[in-house]
């Protein structure tokens, strides 16, 4: 019961770090490998909003969630709107970006384990036997409600309608009159601030440090690999399977395997099915 209860905690759990990374690229096939270091921003302003500008926790929420959204527009519109279409130039410069954003947040003091914001509710309970802290069942609703939410706006308001024209067929959603590079930027708007509502949501189980950046960035590349990269279901699916792997292996392996899990989960992923469980790149047999 223990597996299976964690089990589904840490698969709702990637499946929010990852869905930021797998919205931006499902529309604008935009690889945005600043991630990682967009949740570890959000959850510093959090923090400073709380900390140093003694702001009420919710202010505090919505500061870290609007000033990411904000700054992954400006990503887009002042560099990745420039090398749009180039997929390696697109990777080196997010990525950039990204080890920029970290060493910035070095420079300005934000390292250590010191760093924490407070959970939303505090306490614990027991299911089937096992005991589990009330903020893990916030993070298993809040992750129901993010899957419905994004379902829902992008099949029923017009400006998920085209966002989904254009992640389908970019072409002739250019010619219906859609403009593609606006709807790039409201993606990577709306990507980074999943990727900081994820940090909102999960970073009060633990410390805000710096290196997590790099984990979050692995875990959203490995889940968005095995599912098919730009599939909502498949992001879902890949999530509980790595999810589910990586408790297995702390229980039987110990926690130092659980990263080694999601890169392996990668590799073999790429050998069979090398689009995912749901993607549309093509395969290896389509191409010659």
């Amino acid at each position: 019961m223990e597996i299976i209860i964690y089990g589904i905690i840490n698969s709702v759990s990637l499946f929010l770090i990852s869905i930021g990374f797998s919205f931006v690229y499902g529309i604008s096939r935009i690889p945005n490998f600043a991630h990682g270091a967009l949740y570890c921003l959000s959850g510093f302003i959090v923090w400073s909003g709380l900390n140093l500008l003694n702001m009420n926790y919710f202010f505090s929420i919505l500061l870290g969630l609007t000033a990411t959204a904000i700054i992954g527009a400006m990503i887009y519109q002042f560099v990745l709107i420039k090398v749009r279409g180039m997929p390696t130039s697109e990777i080196i410069a997010s990525y950039a970006i990204g080890l920029a954003i970290i060493e910035s947040l070095r420079c300005l003091g934000f390292k250590g384990m010191t760093y924490t914001i407070p959970q939303f509710i505090e306490g614990a309970i027991e299911i089937l036997g096992v005991p589990v802290s009330l903020h893990r069942i916030v993070v298993v609703i809040i992750g129901i409600l993010v899957f419905l939410f994004i379902w829902l706006f992008t099949h029923y308001t017009k400006t998920g309608l085209a966002l989904r024209a254009i992640a389908q067929d970019e072409r002739a959603a250019l010619m219906l009159g859609i403009d593609s590079d606006k709807m790039a930027l409201i993606s990577m708007a709306i990507g980074s601030s999943l990727a900081a509502f994820a940090a909102v949501v999960l970073l009060p189980l633990g410390n805000i440090v710096v290196e997590r950046g790099y984990s979050v960035l692995i875990l959203s590349i490995a889940v968005c690999i095995i599912g098919g990269l730009g599939s909502l279901v498949g992001t879902a699916i890949a999530a509980f399977i790595i999810g589910f792997a990586q408790v297995i292996s702390i229980v039987y392996l110990g926690a130092r395997f659980q990263m080694l899990v999601a890169l392996i989960a990668i590799i073999i992923s790429l050998i069979i099915c090398p689009s995912g469980l749901f993607g549309r790149q093509k395969e290896l047999e389509e191409r010659v």
